[in-house]
């Protein structure tokens, strides 16, 4: 699904991406993990296409997202840590104004729209100017915008932040929704035990680079996921 092969990318004189490879493949839920500034949010940008990139190559569904950005686009969603909606639009306004943009019909709009609204309790509020949500309103927007083409590869930065319990839960059902139909999910956390229950699969980054890599459980062997992470932390590049 997702190929990036020797990713490569510099601001100035400090490497924020250094030589990353990694496959994401149909049907994987795949954490991405560091501490703040190790360059996970470069990573994402880069994927999909709103970052240029200094070296290697990103291929989604068998495409460069260099040589064929529209179509790689088309087949994925990416939800940003901080999503920029436009607020002077209602939320369904906004919704509708994304499902324009794919080309989703009216019909199958209307009804993922009543599905994902209701599951998050945001339909009473549709009607209502994104100016007047909270963050968590806003977060559970974008999620429902991400899911209305039903793409084959989803992206999201830090997806849980802003989000309350329930909707943390609800969301993590529809990240299994996507992968159970042959797609998948390649999201950044710092909350290590959501992404040590819900991951298939996670890449530890520090300073730019790949550092561990793999299966979960082999990953953690018998510690935490919290305890893999802070001793790897802890070892020099």
């Amino acid at each position: 699904m997702l190929y990036i092969d020797h990713l490569t990318k510099t601001f100035g004189e400090k490497k924020a991406v250094d030589d990353l490879s990694l496959h994401i493949a149909p049907g994987e839920i795949y954490g991405f993990i560091g501490h703040n500034g190790a360059g996970k949010t470069t990573t994402l940008k880069s994927i999909v296409g709103i970052q240029q990139f200094d070296s290697g190559k990103i291929t989604i569904g068998g495409h460069s997202i260099q040589d064929d950005p529209i179509v790689c686009k088309k087949m994925l969603a990416y939800i940003p840590d901080n999503p920029d909606l436009y607020e002077f639009m209602t939320g369904t306004q906004y919704l509708n104004f994304i499902a324009d943009i794919f080309g989703v019909e009216s019909g199958a709009r209307q009804e993922r729209i009543r599905k994902y609204a209701d599951l998050f309790e945001l339909t009473g509020d549709l009607g209502q100017p994104v100016a007047a949500y909270s963050h968590g309103m806003k977060q559970k927007l974008a999620i429902i915008s991400a899911w209305l083409h039903e793409p084959k590869l989803i992206l999201m930065d830090e997806p849980f932040v802003g989000l309350d319990p329930k909707a943390s839960h609800i969301l993590k059902g529809m990240m299994r929704e996507v992968c159970g139909a042959g797609g998948a999910i390649f999201f950044s956390t710092h909350v290590l035990e959501v992404a040590e229950k819900l991951c298939d699969k996670v890449a530890i980054i520090k300073g730019g680079r790949l550092i561990r890599s793999g299966m979960m459980e082999e990953v953690k062997g018998d510690d935490s996921l919290e305890e893999v992470f802070l001793e790897l932390e802890g070892e020099s590049c």
